[in-house]
């Protein structure tokens, strides 16, 4: 597994709570530059990375973010500790109630039956524990291990399960990425079925209505050639494996799952990636919208040999 570290951010500066008002048109990270002169270029960027910094009561990351005369740009009270390497684990954001990661492909979201294994959650508990030994994580959801993207945890069981038990209405937006094999003719489309598991925990779609969980996918062709489609994929429902296994039903697979029917595996990994997480947030109810790049090897079966 190619192993991505986050850099250690040794920032110790306690942040006022303050409030600024735009004057002119501009853009987030230049105001902050010039707004917070205390601050060197890092520790600012810290504050955005972090979901420190609000415009108009929303928490905003982007550094290029367009301001506009009359608005107001918050900064939350958090402190900025030192944040030691991790291993296919980049934090997004973190907060008192959350932490929203971006994982690598490869590895694994929380511990299987191998209890020594490195995984997300084992990591993100000893990064909390760091500040105070009695603090933990908890699983809200998951990611496959060779799913790559955004995730999130949460700091309390309440929070937990505020998150789980109203994730329909607190989610807003979940965007997967999904490299499948062969030319999609559809450039749109919405799956339908009722999951269930076999014995040997493999996922399926039941012919009959109400035999199993009810799962709905909705897809949309971005690139295509002969050989492979990348499709955006948006979830009504989120059932295990179901990505893959719809992508399979419509004769799909996503490339590299050989567990769900696909013969190719032209980048190497498992071909999906979950690029977008919107909620809201369960303490504040802020709007937070968390969004990641598409990883470069999904676009490498679509670009064209150069002519010799």
């Amino acid at each position: 597994m190619h192993k991505r570290k986050r850099k250690s951010n040794t920032n110790q500066t306690q942040v006022p709570t303050k409030q600024y008002t735009v004057k002119e048109p501009t853009e987030l990270l230049v105001f902050l530059l010039n707004t917070l002169s205390n601050l060197g270029r890092n520790s600012v960027k810290s504050l955005l990375s972090h979901g420190q910094v609000l415009v108009n009561d929303q928490a905003v990351t982007k550094y290029n973010f367009p301001l506009q005369p009359g608005q107001t740009v918050s900064i939350r009270k958090i402190k900025i500790t030192n944040t030691p390497l991790m291993t296919g684990v980049i934090i997004l954001h973190e907060d008192e109630d959350i932490i929203v990661i971006e994982k690598e492909a490869g590895l694994l979201s929380v511990s299987s039956s191998k209890e020594n294994e490195l995984t997300a959650y084992r990591q993100l508990m000893d990064h909390v524990r760091r500040g105070n030994p009695k603090n933990r994580i908890f699983v809200v959801h998951r990611l496959d291990r060779d799913t790559s993207g955004v995730m999130m945890f949460a700091k309390s069981k309440e929070v937990q399960q505020t998150m789980q038990n109203s994730w329909k209405d607190i989610v807003q937006e979940r965007l997967y990425i999904a490299l499948v094999e062969g030319s999609v003719k559809k450039t749109e489309g919405t799956i339908s079925s009722w999951l269930k598991e076999t014995t040997t925990f493999k996922t399926y779609s039941s012919t009959r209505p109400n035999d199993g969980k009810l799962a709905v996918t909705h897809y949309e062709v971005i690139k295509s050639n002969q050989n492979f489609s990348l499709l955006k994929v948006n979830l009504d429902t989120g059932r295990k494996n179901q990505i893959r296994v719809h992508m399979q039903d419509i004769g799909h697979s996503i490339v590299g799952d050989k567990k769900y029917g696909s013969r190719m595996k032209p980048i190497g990994r498992l071909g999906l990636h979950a690029q977008v997480l919107s909620f809201v947030h369960p303490t504040t109810g802020l709007l937070l919208r968390f969004e990641t790049k598409i990883p470069k090897s999904f676009l490498s079966p679509f670009r064209s040999t150069p002519t010799k």
